[in-house]
């Protein structure tokens, strides 16, 4: 009996889902996205939605139910878009399709936000009701402003014993210039609030714009990689329709596919035989690797394709760039494999085989910024059990040249040599950081420490601020947003957006073990820095490179000039521990043979640096 009953809802879901994509007019279809800082409640409410819609069984039921990685479970944040399409029947009586798309917080993944945005028409804009307005809400809203979206404000968490309604209605107006009548109280946790949220998404989200022609125009925003299909692509199509078996180019990268498979997400993919203008779904084409396809592509039909692509595409382009080597040289090739993998899955991974004296083979990896860093350099960890050493984060300098012409480095070891060298520029960041108002001086001085200009400040309310301030990216790279965290008690917060580049004094700091440059431990710093980073540096590898028989000298240089150094103390054989007695000539006789030896030693031996050295001074740059 159970069996049958099981079956009936399984048989009632697919029908359901058949009975929406068949008779949902476009008027009837609704596309938002949910925007917020980190950690204020988008991933919980997207599950009260899909409870609410009756989109998932009872069974399939959990905590974080868009968030499939184990990484985003863990850390609380949305690496991954997610979209799925869920059906409404409002108070009216009418039946809504709703599709949702999930979307990361995150700076490093502002691109990924921004193409999901552009593939909707409303955005539902969260904002904690005890922490008020942070700095991504506010990146973020102006993102949907640029996008012409429709902005449903909700001031989630309102169940919290500090929750501050009226101080969030107020920050709304004063901030994001957003009528604080039109914010919806809620509480994802509790279930307060999503009839209302429902509500106002059906009435106040426009639907799609009635296509001009019927040629087809589909949004790529999003893309993964099944080891069993190739790489499943999601679209939102804008005009025409896309089907099974049909012939289709992708308009930016010029390359031609047939399509196999369209479907829906419920939240799984759930084939249909067509996608229509105002549709999100999927496709499944003979595409291999997702390197193949670029976010933001326009998908056309190949025989009646369209003359423009949709706007808004770029080429997404890695800011931060980091070496990876295995521990135990021996597992390249196993690395190698793993990087592979990860970059079937993420297109904004990029990666070339590269080589250094000190720690062997390995891979210089270009990454979006730090978070993307991290979250790679875990999952090689962990899913594929690689013992790794990165080493210092660096970014992609602008070298012009005294032959005119302008060279982009990532890795400080291609630097060319300074005296071709007319101006080096740097990446620089717009930063915008909120903090509570008695930690201001203590963040200024941060900003001046890390060599940033400061704009303006802004005062958000009577206890905070928000800091406008432009920033080398380099400078931002290791420790800022810890510091700004630990300065704060953790109630700052930032988000940052590219500016472009600037010039400024760079050098190149090379390190030196008895006159021979240690590739590993080469940096581009400014030159106000450079001695001390130097000296820093020098002492650190002072501590950790064993003792020779000769005296080893470590020395931090710019160029032909040294600016620091350091000596490893020789280690002393007692050559006359077996005189005993006798004239004092025999002794000193011994001695100069001995500093003859040490002498003709210095001049032809290389010093072996260990492996754990490495690591420890990487690890702790």
């Amino acid at each position: 009996m159970a069996l049958v009953k099981a079956s009936a809802t399984r048989l009632t879901h697919t029908g359901r889902a058949r009975i929406v994509q068949r008779f949902m007019s476009i008027e009837l279809t609704r596309n938002f996205c949910i925007i917020a800082h980190i950690d204020h409640g988008k991933t919980t409410l997207s599950d009260r939605l899909l409870d609410r819609t009756g989109t998932i069984h009872e069974r399939d039921k959990q905590d974080q139910l868009l968030d499939s990685m184990d990484l985003e479970r863990e850390r609380g944040i949305t690496i991954k878009a997610h979209p799925v399409a869920m059906r409404y029947t409002a108070r009216s009586g009418e039946k809504y399709r709703l599709n949702l798309l999930d979307t990361p917080g995150h700076v490093d993944f502002a691109y990924e936000v921004s193409r999901s945005l552009a593939a909707c028409e409303g955005a539902l804009l969260i904002v904690d009701a005890a922490q008020g307005v942070e700095a991504q809400t506010v990146a973020n809203v102006h993102l949907a402003h640029k996008q012409g979206l429709t902005i449903i404000p909700v001031i989630n968490k309102i169940d919290l014993p500090n929750a501050d309604i009226p101080a969030v209605h107020k920050q709304l107006e004063e901030i994001l210039a957003i009528p604080a009548e039109e914010a919806i109280d809620a509480s994802a946790k509790m279930g307060i609030g999503i009839e209302e949220i429902l509500e106002a998404i059906v009435h106040r989200i426009p639907p799609p714009p009635k296509p001009a022609d019927e040629t087809l125009r589909g949004l790529v925003f999003d893309c993964v990689f099944d080891i069993y299909r190739g790489v499943v692509a999601y679209v939102r199509v804008f005009s025409g329709k896309l089907e099974a078996d049909q012939a289709i180019k992708l308009i930016n990268n010029d390359a031609r596919y047939e399509v196999k498979e369209v479907g829906v997400f419920t939240p799984k993919m759930f084939p249909q035989k067509r996608l229509q203008a105002g549709d999100v779904g999927y496709f499944i084409a003979n595409i291999k690797s997702t390197a193949d396809i670029k976010i933001g592509d326009t998908v056309t039909d190949l025989r009646n394709p369209a003359r423009e692509p949709l706007p808004g595409f770029q080429e997404i382009h890695p800011m931060v760039f980091s070496g990876i080597y295995p521990i135990n040289t021996g597992d390249f090739e196993h690395l190698k494999t793993a990087i592979g993998k990860l970059r079937l899955n993420d297109s904004a991974f990029v990666y070339q085989p590269e080589s250094s004296v000190a720690l062997g083979f390995g891979f210089r990896c270009g990454f979006l910024g730090l978070l993307h860093m991290e979250i790679i350099q875990e999952r090689l960890r962990r899913e594929y059990d690689m013992d790794i050493i990165a080493t210092s984060p660096s970014v992609i300098y602008e070298i012009l040249t005294t032959r005119g012409e302008t060279l982009l480095v990532d890795n400080p070891a291609h630097l060319p040599d300074p005296s071709v060298i007319d101006e080096i520029r740097e990446p620089i960041v717009k930063a915008y950081v909120l903090c509570p108002n008695e930690y201001i001086g203590d963040l200024l001085q941060l900003i001046m420490e890390k060599r940033g200009l400061m704009d303006h400040t802004e005062s958000l309310d009577t206890r905070r601020v928000m800091l406008h301030c432009e920033l080398p990216l380099n400078e931002i790279l290791v420790d800022f947003n810890d510091k700004i965290k630990s300065i704060t008690r953790g109630y700052g917060s930032m988000d940052y957006e590219h500016m472009g580049y600037r010039a400024a004094n760079l050098v190149k700091l090379d390190l030196l073990v008895n006159g021979e440059p240690v590739d590993a431990f080469s940096m581009i710093v400014h030159r106000d820095r450079a001695e001390s980073r130097g000296r820093m540096l020098a002492a650190k590898l002072k501590e950790v490179i064993p003792r020779q028989l000769y005296q080893v000298a470590i020395q931090a240089a710019i160029g032909g000039k040294i600016i620091a150094r350091e000596s490893v103390s020789a280690l002393r054989k007692d050559v006359t521990a077996k005189c005993y007695g006798g004239d004092i000539t025999r002794k000193r006789k011994l001695l100069e043979k001995q500093k003859e030896g040490k002498k003709r030693m210095k001049s032809i031996g290389k010093i072996h640096i260990p492996q754990e050295a490495f690591i420890k001074v990487l690890r702790a740059q």
